[in-house]
């Protein structure tokens, strides 16, 4: 199977499959601080509870990705939700799809962001990693940790290698 990728516009419609767009365009949000700031709040919900585990904070620092770029896999968390949420305004690409065992190709779908948008994606979506425009571009990442807790343990990321496909991402 040959399959060559566009990324379309990020929107919460045509990514609600896979998780939530978050923005502080249109979010609900309210004054605090006396006036000194606006919070908009509950952007998303964490999903990390899964054998007690708890959300944790990340800064990832990306190198650019050349392209076309080679979609050779694709990963997931099946017990837990990931937020990425960049720390500068420049756009950002992603590549999701759907399925339980593996991917499910016919819903395969790459977006590019508008700057200011992050992405939630909800627990056991498929994805491929990080893909930065620009090299050192730095992301908030939550997701999930056990703690350093045995008990706490879980499969945290499975991948999915394509072997008989061959899925090419266009910059734009």
């Amino acid at each position: 199977m040959k399959l060559s990728l566009k990324p379309q516009a990020l929107t919460q419609e045509s990514f609600s499959a896979y998780g939530k767009v978050l923005s502080t365009k249109d979010s609900k949000s309210k004054i605090i601080n006396n006036g000194f700031a606006k919070k908009h709040y509950e952007l998303c919900l964490m999903d990390a509870n899964e054998k007690n585990g708890v959300s944790t904070l990340h800064i990832y620092i990306a190198k650019k990705r050349e392209f076309p770029l080679s979609i050779n896999m694709l990963e997931k968390h099946p017990f837990f939700s990931q937020t990425f949420m960049p720390r500068s305004e420049k756009p950002f690409l992603l590549v999701v799809a759907l399925g339980e065992d593996k991917p499910d190709l016919s819903t395969i779908k790459a977006f590019v962001t508008d700057g200011s948008q992050g992405v939630h994606y909800d627990r056991g979506i498929w994805h491929f990693p990080l893909i930065s425009l620009e090299d050192n571009e730095e992301f908030i990442v939550i997701d999930r940790s056990d703690k350093g807790l045995t008990q706490s343990k879980i499969e945290e990321c499975i991948e999915f290698d394509f072997i008989n496909e061959n899925i090419t991402l266009e910059r734009t």
